[in-house]
């Protein structure tokens, strides 16, 4: 008998940060240990050395490379595997930051692919928690230029020159490679991004680790690969409709929409999408259903991948559930480069 794709759940990769905490376990119920400084739990990842592997079923134990090179086109679809191959496109993470993260720029695909052999970083946050009066970093407050930014540096009065953000659960913000920016203190938030660790971090408040020792800066870099422009508006705006799926950021290298379920189950056809589909469940729980009655459970703090060849499935919450759902844009039929 052949034995088909299904929804899958991948072990969580668990990063010590020096700016981490404990909502991961305390909010997400990830197990963390006596760790106090978890800042992020890699969901989906196939960043070489941080591959994810499968938790559920049949394919529990294999990777997610492994998965790659077996199911190729049925797990990414067509399109996507001819473009990136073996390479899964995206990084999937739940953020904690218990202090403020450094300032950094993250290179777009043109500069990390000539300086590190690697695809640029755009990504996105959704914001799930917040203390009170938290606030991030997104762009410049106006259009600024290299020499006023470089003594804005030089005297550290970098924040002068940068937009802040108060924010509240719900919130979204796009942050296209160039975009200068950092998590502040007391955010619990999802990001979606392209599948790269490649950070320029510009200022890190001064801070020391456990040994004494600053954190690398890396300002000539960083100065290649920033957008100068400012004043725009950073947070992304979307309206929400319970029990239907809202689009919130397109872009072409993921497209992300929010689903927000009240005892509703809601079928999906991603025939048309010729994509996987990624569910990240932000509060509440859901259940899966699929070829012809199995089923799949998926709670907050959680992430399930959908493969492309899985055609069907409904999504069905008995009470207040809301997920994010991504999936791989129309990409050119075109042999990876």
């Amino acid at each position: 008998m052949e034995r088909k794709l299904y929804p899958l759940k991948f072990e969580p990769i668990l990063k010590q940060r020096l700016w981490g905490g404990t909502k991961l376990n305390t909010v997400l119920h990830k197990s963390i240990g006596e760790a106090t400084d978890v800042g992020e739990s890699w969901e989906l990842s196939g960043v070489p050395g941080d591959v994810s592997v499968v938790s559920n079923g049949f394919l529990k134990g294999n990777s997610l490379s492994e998965l790659l090179e077996i199911y190729m086109s049925e797990l990414v679809g067509d399109k996507v595997f001819e473009k990136y191959g073996a390479e899964f496109p995206l990084l999937i993470k739940f953020i904690d930051a218990n202090d403020v993260l450094s300032i950094q720029v993250h290179p777009d695909d043109k500069l990390a692919r000539s300086r590190h052999n690697s695809f640029g970083k755009t990504e996105m946050w959704y914001v799930m928690q917040a203390d009170q009066g938290a606030s991030l970093i997104s762009g410049f407050k106006k259009d600024t230029g290299k020499d006023e930014y470089l003594k804005a540096l030089e005297e550290k009065k970098l924040d002068d020159l940068l937009a802040s953000h108060e924010v509240a659960p719900g919130d979204v913000f796009f942050i296209p490679a160039g975009r200068v920016h950092a998590i502040g203190k007391g955010i619990l938030l999802a990001e979606i991004q392209q599948t790269s660790d490649v950070t320029y971090r510009i200022y890190d408040f001064d801070r020391r680790d456990a040994e004494g020792n600053a954190r690398e800066l890396h300002t000539a870099q960083a100065l290649d690969a920033i957008d100068f422009s400012g004043g725009g508006e950073y947070k992304t705006r979307y309206e929400a409709t319970e029990n239907e799926v809202t689009q919130v950021v397109e872009s072409p290298y993921f497209v992300t929409s929010l689903i927000d379920l009240n005892g509703h189950e809601l079928k999906k056809d991603i025939f048309g999408l010729d994509s996987f589909v990624i569910l990240m469940c932000m509060e509440g729980s859901a259940d899966i259903f699929y070829n012809d009655g199995q089923k799949e459970s998926v709670t907050m703090g959680e992430t399930i991948l959908i493969p492309a060849d899985l055609k069907e499935f409904s999504i069905k919450a008995a009470d207040k559930c809301k997920l994010l759902e991504v999936h791989m844009p129309d990409v050119e039929s075109e042999a990876k480069k």
